[in-house]
């Protein structure tokens, strides 16, 4: 059976993780879902992934998530563009999320970046997902 959203497979597998505070998580490898990890573990939301192979040409990734002080650092992790509504947006245009404290992550010319970096670039692109 094929995944229609695997983007927003993996953010539900990190949030069901969290809800029942594991180390880690494991989800299916792709492209995508590794360099939005990236933006993740670079903003502080996650400790680490790494990637290894399972079978033949088939890699997971491990994903390990970050708790402070017993409460997950993650609180809230949302899917933006879908595959029924795609949402682009521009430099100009990009909001804050909750006043700065949460951060939008997009799919630019330049590569996932975090909405900060997005600005700092002067790039604009399709909203992946806000995390809180």
């Amino acid at each position: 059976m094929s995944m229609t959203d695997p983007l927003a497979d993996m953010l539900t597998r990190i949030r069901n993780g969290q809800q029942r505070r594991k180390n880690a998580i494991v989800s299916p490898a792709s492209k995508l879902r590794a360099n939005v990890l990236e933006v993740l573990q670079r903003e502080g939301f996650i400790r680490g992934y790494s990637q290894y192979e399972v079978g033949s040409g088939m890699n997971e990734l491990s994903i390990e998530l970050k708790y402070f002080e017993g409460e997950p650092v993650i609180r809230k992790i949302r899917r933006i563009s879908r595959p029924g509504r795609r949402v682009y947006s521009g430099v100009k245009d990009l909001k804050k999320v909750r006043n700065g404290l949460g951060i939008s992550i997009l799919s630019t010319p330049q590569g996932v970046l975090s909405d900060a970096e997005a600005r700092a670039n002067h790039v604009g692109g399709e909203v992946l997902c806000e995390v809180f």
